[in-house]
């Protein structure tokens, strides 16, 4: 797989805040999420054009701190959108900015700051909680596992994965067959099998990472690869259907990653490792999804920048779900 040069990465929109979920579709049109400072959490959409229409969550359900981390793009042109913010949940934002919760608690618990919203071909919502520890730093080193996966479907919300190491990004693969998982402390991409219920089968790892790589968002290509984000190091990572792994794409401080690397085996990351990734011209690269008209577009979501940044690859990606709305 060609490795990109720095120099071929350009950006799309400006002013944006908090990008960190990127998403295109076949109109050509980008999406991300915002998040204001102040807590007023949206969607910025960027236009073909290059115009720049802000959806804020102004009225409804609206909770006093409000951060659109992932998201999920809606048939109806709605988006369903997990709150990072303390009070957690699941809401749906509709494009005249009114705010409705979707889901608070699972299993009898209420929801903790929630990380991600993936709907699948199927119309399915998975749900990524990163883990039940408040703050969620108290998480941040490897084998906490308790980063959990919920199911929306038309029997209400249920967790069928309990075991995540600090779970991020999921994705359904495109056979449909299997629900993938970012463990950004577990530096793994994991899998279940997706049985006729919904239900999941026991967690499988699919490939695990190397050092330095602390893995948030990935998306599938058509050859069965996996492309995957790292914070912290600013690294584009590709593995093959093999489970080879090669670095895309590097905008990282060397000194940073070591560093990092090795708070992360003594069991002292912390935030702090985190936060000095923002400084990377990829402002911290948080997700990734394929885009453009033959699907060889790659866009980054981040946590700090204030653009998307593009650049283009020789493999299409996958048509994820949302394509043609």
């Amino acid at each position: 797989m060609r490795k990109i040069d720095l120099s071929e990465v350009a950006y799309v929109g400006n002013g944006l805040k908090r990008p960190e979920c990127v998403y295109a579709t076949k109109s050509g049109m980008i999406y991300t999420s915002h998040a204001d400072p102040n807590g007023q959490g949206g969607i910025a959409c960027i236009y073909p054009n290059g115009q720049i229409e802000t959806i804020l969550a102004e009225k409804g359900d609206v909770p006093e701190i409000f951060i659109t981390n992932g998201y999920a793009l809606m048939p109806d042109g709605s988006f369903m959108i997990a709150n990072l913010g303390p009070d957690g949940g699941v809401y749906r934002l509709t494009r005249d900015g009114t705010l409705t919760l979707e889901l608070d608690a699972v299993d009898g618990r209420k929801l903790p700051s929630t990380n991600f919203v993936n709907r699948d071909a199927q119309g399915r919502l998975w749900v990524s909680v990163s883990t039940w520890h408040d703050p969620r730093d108290q998480a941040f080193r490897r084998g906490v596992c308790d980063g959990f996966i919920v199911l929306m479907d038309e029997n209400g919300g249920r967790i069928v994965a309990d075991d995540v190491d600090f779970a991020n990004e999921n994705k359904v693969h495109p056979s449909g067959k299997w629900l993938y998982v970012n463990e950004t402390m577990g530096r793994a991409i994991v899998r279940y099998a997706i049985k006729h219920d919904g239900g999941l089968g026991p967690k499988e790892v699919a490939a695990e990472y190397g050092e330095g790589n602390f893995p948030d968002g990935f998306e599938f290509d058509c050859e069965g690869g996996i492309w995957m984000t790292s914070i912290v190091s600013n690294r584009v990572v590709h593995v093959s259907p093999e489970g080879w792994e090669s670095i895309i794409l590097e905008a990282g401080d060397q000194g940073l990653i070591a560093r990092s690397e090795a708070a992360y085996q003594n069991g002292d990351f912390n935030r702090d490792y985190q936060n000095e990734g923002n400084a990377s011209p990829l402002g911290n690269c948080a997700s990734i999804c394929f885009g453009g008209p033959d699907l060889k577009s790659v866009f980054l979501g981040s946590l700090a920048g204030h653009s998307v940044s593009t650049f283009r690859v020789d493999v299409s990606g996958a048509e994820p779900a949302h394509w043609h709305f």
